[in-house]
């Protein structure tokens, strides 16, 4: 008999994290793979974070989050979505992974099905397996990344239980349009099908980004500080959604991550305080710069948002052999078969500085004309 849970077995290590690790053991790697950015945090939020350890505020807040706090982001979704949230629709989590992890827990059953598009934040599957659902994979390849409603309402069955969206996306960078959305919206309002939509990187977005929100009554919005203000280690999201919804995913909160961190949800009150423009204008750039160097020699899909290239192997390669050479040239990418239930892409990160992303273009350009 075994001393781990069966649910162990079912989900692996984090094939990204892999990466992380290897790169600890490189000597200087060109380092292409880690999906955060390269800026610190504002000093406004900086300041207010100090604030706070200064003035004693560090013990456990309210479950569901800081008053102040999830009015604020009540009015932010507002501004967002053009929808307004009660307070018992909304939820402060410790970060976009936490609020998943909640969700998830919540709503699954043994043998529900969760349709997943694919390519897919790694994370999702094993969530979903982790807690006895089944994913369901909604390939995208031939849609551009988009959703084609047809193709997803041929999956949906009697054990469907939700749709987990990712706009702008991971790995990809995709953001699926308005008229895509309310494709969407049709069938799952058909079928009585609630989405999650992950919008973690709604700031980082270089076309028309609009919410699931927006078109879909029935919506799970989960976002967040992590990327748009450099804090992806002071685990702040939050979760906006239907009642039933955020009262079970808070019920599991209060047995789990108890509250979001203190510190970090006075920190995010001075939120609205930075200009984030600067900061995406300079993603935009490096976007720009790395489709340009790249395009030549890969195919890439739409890069509408995030901070993401998904390029296609060259020709005689799978995505994994063709990291593999990368990783030789020391160059770190990721693979895509941990995005993916194909193996015949790879992910870029652009959150390195300009000088970096061109020697680490110009090696892959490089292995590409191999």
């Amino acid at each position: 008999m075994s001393r781990l849970a069966h649910r162990t077995s079912v989900i692996d290590a984090s094939g990204i994290r892999k990466v992380f690790d290897l790169a600890r053991s490189m000597k200087d790697p060109i380092n292409l793979s880690i999906g955060q950015p390269d800026f610190d945090v504002p000093d406004e939020i900086k300041a207010a974070a100090h604030a706070a350890i200064d003035a004693g505020r560090n013990t456990y807040t309210p479950t569901q989050g800081q008053a102040d706090l999830r009015e604020l982001l009540r009015a932010d979704e507002k501004a967002f979505t053009g929808r307004e949230w009660s307070e018992a629709e909304t939820l402060v989590t410790s970060g976009v992974s936490g609020g998943l992890f909640l969700a998830l827990l919540a709503l699954i059953d043994e043998g529900d099905e969760v349709i997943i598009p694919d390519p897919y934040f790694v994370m999702y599957k094993h969530l979903v397996r982790l807690f006895g659902g089944v994913p369901v994979y909604l390939d995208t390849y031939d849609a551009a990344f988009g959703i084609d409603p047809e193709r997803l309402a041929g999956l949906i069955s009697p054990k469907t239980k939700l749709l987990l969206l990712n706009s702008p996306a991971n790995p990809t960078g995709r953001i699926l349009s308005r008229a895509e959305l309310e494709g969407v919206a049709e069938v799952c309002r058909k079928y009585g099908v609630l989405v999650i939509s992950d919008e973690i990187y709604r700031h980082f977005a270089y076309t028309e980004m609009v919410s699931m929100a927006e078109v879909y009554e029935d919506t799970l919005v989960l976002a967040g500080h992590s990327k748009a203000y450099g804090m992806t280690g002071w685990r702040l999201g939050y979760a906006c959604g239907p009642a039933d919804v955020i009262g079970a995913m808070t019920k599991v909160q209060q047995y789990s991550f108890v509250c979001a961190p203190s510190v970090t949800q006075f920190a995010a009150l001075a939120a609205p305080e930075v200009a984030l423009e600067p900061y995406i204008d300079r993603y935009r750039a490096k976007r720009d710069l790395m489709v340009g160097l790249l395009g030549e020699k890969f195919e890439i899909g739409p890069p509408d948002g995030a901070f993401y290239l998904w390029a296609k192997a060259p020709e005689g390669f799978t995505g994994t052999s063709f990291v593999e050479q990368a990783i030789a040239n020391n160059v770190l990418v990721i693979p895509g078969g941990v995005f993916s239930e194909r193996d015949t892409h790879f992910r870029v990160c652009y959150t390195v500085p300009d000088d970096r992303l061109q020697a680490g273009a110009e090696i892959l350009c490089g292995l590409a004309g191999k």
